[in-house]
C-alpha cells in the first residue's frame, strides 16, 4: 500500500483496517474501524479532508477526493467515484457509479450500477437511485435493507481472511 505524507497531513488508519497492498492513501483521509481499501483504490485527502466511516468497503479502483464523508456500512463498488459528496449510513454505490459535488446520500440507499448522480442533489433515505443522471425510481423494500447488510458483512468477512493471509 502507499500511505503519503501530503502537506503535513498523514493518513490516519485505524489498525483493523484492511489496505491492500496497491491501494493508494494521500494525505488529509481517515479510515474507520474495520474497514477495507481494495486493490488499485485511490483515497486522495490533498486538497480536502476525506472522512470514511466503520466497516466501509472501498473496492477495486474507486477513487474518492475533494472533501468527501462517507457513514458506516457503507459498500462502494469497483471502479465507483466519489467527488467532494457526502454519503449516510448503510448504503450500496453501485459499480462505476459517479457521485458529484455536494451531493448528499441519506441512510439505507442504493445507488445502482452506472448510475451518475449530479452536483447538489440530494438522494431521501430508503430510495433506489438508477440511471444517468440518477434519479429514485423506488422506495427500498425489506429484501433490499436485508441486502445491504448482508453485503457490508460480506465485506467484512472477506477483509478478515485477507488479514489474516499476512
Amino acid at each position: 500500500m502507499t500511505m503519503v505524507e501530503y502537506c503535513g497531513k498523514k493518513p490516519k488508519i485505524d489498525p483493523t483496517v484492511f489496505i491492500a497492498s496497491n491501494a493508494t492513501i494521500i494525505g488529509d483521509v481517515e479510515i474507520g474501524i474495520c474497514s477495507s481499501v481494495w486493490p488499485n483504490a485511490v483515497i486522495r485527502g490533498d486538497t480536502h479532508t476525506i472522512t470514511i466511516g466503520k466497516r466501509v468497503n472501498i473496492q477495486d479502483n474507486v477513487i474518492i477526493s475533494a472533501r468527501a464523508i462517507v457513514g458506516d456500512d457503507v459498500t462502494i463498488g469497483h471502479g465507483a467515484i466519489l467527488h467532494g459528496c457526502k454519503v449516510g449510513n448503510n448504503v450500496i454505490i453501485g459499480m462505476g457509479s459517479i457521485i458529484l459535488d455536494d451531493v448528499k446520500i441519506s441512510d439505507w440507499v442504493i445507488v445502482g450500477a452506472g448510475t451518475v448522480i449530479t452536483s447538489h442533489s440530494i438522494i431521501p433515505s430508503k430510495s433506489l437511485v438508477l440511471g444517468i443522471p440518477g434519479k429514485v425510481v423506488r422506495q427500498l423494500h425489506e429484501d433490499d435493507l436485508n441486502h445491504i447488510t448482508a453485503n457490508s458483512k460480506e465485506y467484512l468477512e472477506l477483509a478478515n481472511k485477507y488479514k489474516k493471509r499476512r
